[in-house]
């Protein structure tokens, strides 16, 4: 019969792993982590993927405090805002780290980042 074929795509707990807690996937999906890291959509997955951690927090602060809605509501949208944050701010540092774990190169950037930064150098050499 037919060999079992390679996993292309990580199933639920691989991805939960590797989303949630930093796991490193297996090396036949290499192709996959590079694209989920440095491929088209790629902030905005690290955007959602990075709130996932913060999910029982949230829901946290709306059900476990005491007070009116829109208190609770306020507090989780505060959360959200500085989660979003320091997510953005990081998020260079974590797609370097986990391009690491899977023995990518740290300085991995898009076929449209390659690009551009191509142009910016040709732009700087023909002025220069």
């Amino acid at each position: 019969m037919s060999a079992r074929p390679q996993h292309t795509r990580p199933n639920v707990g691989q991805w939960l792993g590797y989303a949630v807690l930093g796991r490193k996937l297996p090396d036949s999906m290499q192709d996959w982590v590079r694209r989920d890291l440095v491929g088209p959509g790629a902030t905005p997955r690290h955007i959602l993927r990075s709130m996932i951690p913060f999910l029982p927090i949230f829901i946290g602060f709306f059900v476990l405090f005491p007070g009116a809605i829109w208190l609770r509501a306020s507090m989780v949208l505060l959360a959200l805002l500085l989660a979003l944050f320091y997510t953005a701010a990081y998020m260079d540092q974590n797609r370097a780290r986990r391009l690491e774990i899977h023995g990518l190169p740290a300085d991995l950037k898009s076929e449209k980042k390659t690009a551009e930064l191509e142009r910016e150098r040709e732009n700087y050499r023909r002025n220069h």
